[in-house]
């Protein structure tokens, strides 16, 4: 064969080459975001409208992300703050609402100390995607009634809920679950005091 047919040949075999390293390297990346973003991941597809843009955008999360400086509480600090999210929960029996406005407070609060920014939400929300995955959506979530509990919108239950979505986000910045108390658990312990004071009450 000619010269120029080999060259030709060569051509095709690198082009070949480097279409397989390329889908093998955006192949890994994929993999990659969907480890640290989980459900985040197939959230960001849907809302961008396809596999390219969210991608991009999630590693320009990583990357903004990055540049914080990330601290672990003192034992001081989660010792304080597990204290007031006990008032925060104990409050809700009797002002759901000011509890819900409470715990988004704390979460906050928490988030500044250990170093994330916290001025705007859907900042909030780029951060802990990537240090806690698992519960982003329930941040959204509790946000959402949070705002609605504000235009007196959430019964009592959504609240509840609310709450309880905080805890999880709460619990996992403070690197910690058994001492930070569940909501149901403080209605229960509540419910059965107000049923016992009743009972007294007709006796």
């Amino acid at each position: 064969m000619s010269t120029w047919v080999w060259i030709v040949i060569a051509a095709v075999v690198v082009v070949v080459l480097v279409a397989i390293v390329w889908s093998a390297l955006r192949a890994k990346r994929r993999r990659q975001l969907q480890d640290t973003f989980g459900r985040e991941y197939d959230r960001t597809v849907e809302q961008a409208g396809g596999r390219r843009a969210a991608e991009q955008e999630l590693l320009d999360r990583k990357k903004q992300h990055e540049q914080l400086d990330i601290r672990p509480l003192s034992p001081e600090s989660r010792e304080r703050y597990v204290r007031r999210w006990q008032s925060t929960q104990a409050r809700f029996v009797d002002d759901p609402t000011a509890a819900v406005a409470e715990a988004d407070q704390l979460v906050q609060e928490v988030m500044q100390e250990r170093g994330y920014p916290t001025k705007d939400f859907e900042r909030r929300v780029s951060d802990i995607s990537i240090d806690h995955p698992g519960v982003v959506e329930k941040y959204r979530t509790a946000d959402g009634i949070a705002r609605a509990s504000e235009r007196g919108e959430a019964t009592t239950e959504d609240m509840r809920h609310s709450v309880r979505h905080y805890r999880a986000l709460f619990a996992e910045l403070l690197e910690t679950d058994d001492d930070v108390e569940n909501v149901d658990d403080v209605s229960s312990r509540d419910d059965g005091r107000v049923e016992a004071k009743n009972v007294e009450r007709l006796r």
